[in-house]
């Protein structure tokens, strides 16, 4: 079996009184798009600088890639990818100006790989970093996380400030890196990005793993809020007692309520009318976490 490509054992980190990590377990295998989430002080942040040895743990130890992080610092960074939450850089540069600069801190970098990435993204490279948008500069993010195709990308909300297009351009990338062969780490607050992309998802409270599942696990906890509207009224007695579904409300021909899980019996009921429309909410992490936070520190693998 290879070796996972990243491994923490026991890792704490503490701030003064506060505690970042609380003795994480986390086991991330080697090609896999590994979804990290959390609400926000949950360590995710934290876990990712302690992996990159931009921060040092209180206790415990990580492998990354086989590599100590501290160590072996200088032979990790070479093959790996990293877009930081808080992507800062010289504002005075034009992003090619950067990306070339960073390519040849690695050695070197094909040019058409950056050009391609940028024309993917929709950047314009000749424009000063200072005057672009947030999501502009995002851009430049991720164009030097992926350019170099590294065997590991560490990815902290990569899509946050990009439009939804962008967003199903970075789900592509994502996927196509992984059909490569490279394997992605990723903490996000879009659950649908995490849908289409990850192959497991670590899901973190207070520094420590509350549960590990596969993605098909977390569709079925999934949480949504669900509007039919139908041809004619229908009877709210139908659709009572169905399950996952709660907080129902029938006003003539408009049915509303909350879905847990699948949507399966729900579906089937309403095709037994004519049903004009179907809105169907993007999941809340918020509930979905609280589903989790409930089970208490119970893991799946």
């Amino acid at each position: 079996m290879a070796e996972p490509a990243i491994r923490t054992e026991g890792l704490v980190k503490t701030y003064g009184r506060n505690r970042g990590l609380a003795g994480l377990d986390l086991e991330v295998r080697t090609g896999e798009v590994y979804g990290f989430l959390g609400p926000n002080g949950a360590g995710k942040t934290t876990t990712i600088r302690l992996l990159l040895d931009l921060i040092r743990p209180t206790a415990g130890r990580a492998r990354v890639l086989g590599l100590d992080p501290r160590a072996d610092g200088v032979a990790l960074r070479r093959r790996l990818g990293y877009l930081a939450g808080d992507f800062l850089v010289n504002g005075r540069q034009t992003p090619r100006e950067l990306l070339t600069y960073l390519g040849n801190l690695r050695g070197g970098v094909p040019r058409a790989a950056i050009d391609a990435l940028a024309e993917r993204l929709g950047l314009d490279t000749t424009r000063q970093i200072a005057g672009l948008s947030r999501g502009n500069r995002q851009k430049v993010g991720l164009v030097q996380a992926f350019m170099h195709a590294p065997e590991l990308l560490v990815l902290d909300e990569p899509t946050s400030g990009l439009d939804p297009l962008l967003q199903q351009e970075f789900v592509a990338m994502v996927r196509e890196a992984r059909a490569a062969g490279q394997t992605i780490f990723m903490s996000s607050h879009v659950m649908s990005e995490v849908q289409q992309t990850a192959d497991r998802v670590g899901i973190i409270r207070e520094g420590q793993l509350v549960a590990v599942e596969q993605v098909e696990q977390l569709r079925e906890r999934a949480v949504r809020r669900v509007e039919i509207h139908f041809e004619e009224p229908v009877a709210a007695a139908e659709f009572a007692g169905l399950p996952g579904v709660s907080e129902l409300a029938v006003d003539g021909v408009v049915l509303r309520c909350r879905l847990d899980g699948r949507a399966d019996a729900l579906v089937k009921a309403a095709g037994r009318h004519t049903v004009l429309s179907l809105l169907s909410e993007e999941p809340d992490l918020e509930e979905l976490f609280l589903t989790y936070y409930q089970v208490g520190d119970g893991r799946a693998g």
